[in-house]
């Protein structure tokens, strides 16, 4: 920068400097400091030591505005639908060689490439921004803890935080449905304590002896370089179980036939097989099913089995003894159908 010059005192030879020398940090010397030096010349005439001369020249730093947005981790945040408090975690980094205040703004995208790569299909609900409380709770992770913000007071220099988007997850969704995340933070100048300061604005022309502002931030994911703001993305995936149920039916025995190619005549026993697959990518928990049997049929006591297994589409019986039947009602629950997976109720009737 072009420094601002004030000078006192007349050099007449040549002088040496004198440089005082500052700690360096990342986001550099702070703001509106006054660097002064000042070079000294002693000299003799006629071999009689003179009067010292000296001169000085002072200049005012300017002020920096850099900030970075970065998404904490590198894979999308697996939710389900239905789920509360679903959390994607970013860090804010004043760069800036000020302490400022940061406006911030969590959006959605509407439609393209999220951030891993799938392509956005739902928006979120509920969506909010947290600052991790690094004095109690966890720190690092989501907690009850946190304190809801719109913006970050009095951030300082070469400090990250912690920010959290948490949002609810609509019901419905299909697996690997994708919601697009963006979190924007844009520095603020003065303002007090717990309160968000002014937008500031770029110094135009040439360099003044006053404190000078220059935008040195790098463009983020919805916002410009140098434009005193900085942006990241993540998104949330979907990972729910798909679940497809078939119902079958073959005759056992008949009172005639006993099982050498029976037939659906009274008194024959008939069994039903209640499949459920799961075709998604988590599991499928506590699944309940129930099935009336119909008022030509009588429930043979016991019969039940739960949990087997299907080949070739044909379901064994492999279940083990559980389940209950309250007239006209067969029920039985499969703890876990896992992602990939089918698993069975079978049970039988006698035809009335």
């Amino acid at each position: 920068m072009t420094s601002k010059l004030t000078y006192w005192g007349t050099i007449g030879v040549a002088a040496a400097s004198v440089v005082a020398a500052n700690p360096a940090y990342a986001a550099g010397t702070t703001a509106g400091a006054s660097i002064t030096n000042t070079a000294t010349v002693d000299y003799q005439v006629g071999g009689v030591s003179q009067g010292q001369q000296s001169a000085s020249n002072s200049f005012t730093v300017d002020r920096k505005i850099n900030l970075l947005v970065e998404e904490v981790g590198t894979v999308t945040t697996n939710v389900v639908p239905g789920q509360t408090n679903a959390v994607t975690t970013f860090q804010l980094t004043n760069s800036s060689n000020e302490v400022l205040d940061f406006a911030l703004a969590a959006t959605q995208i509407t439609g393209g490439t999220a951030a891993h790569g799938g392509t956005d299909s739902f928006n979120v609900n509920n969506v909010r921004i947290y600052r991790d409380n690094t004095s109690s709770g966890t720190v690092g992770s989501w907690d009850a803890g946190d304190t809801l913000v719109t913006f970050i007071d009095e951030l300082a220099v070469d400090t990250p935080i912690r920010l959290f988007v948490v949002a609810d997850i609509p019901t419905g969704l299909a697996n690997n449905a994708v919601a697009g995340v963006q979190l924007r933070a844009t520095a603020r100048e003065g303002g007090t304590a717990g309160s968000q300061g002014a937008a500031i604005t770029e110094t135009t022309g040439a360099n003044t002896a006053a404190k000078d502002t220059v935008f040195a931030d790098t463009a983020g994911v919805n916002d410009g370089s140098r434009d005193a703001s900085h942006s990241a993305a993540d998104d949330y995936t979907v990972q729910t179980a798909t679940l497809a149920v078939t119902k079958t039916s073959r005759v056992i025995s008949d009172p005639f036939n006993n099982t050498t190619n029976p037939k659906l005549i009274p008194g024959a026993v008939v069994e039903y097989c209640i499949a459920v697959a799961n075709s998604g990518s988590a599991a499928a928990t506590t699944v309940l099913i129930n099935d009336p049997v119909p008022g030509q049929l009588t429930f043979v006591g016991s019969s039940i089995l739960l949990n087997g297994t299907v080949t070739s589409g044909t379901c064994n019986a492999d279940g083990a003894t559980g389940g209950s039947y309250v007239a006209p009602n067969v029920s039985g629950t499969i703890a876990t159908v896992a992602a990939g997976d089918t698993r069975t109720l079978v049970f039988r009737a006698t035809v009335n």
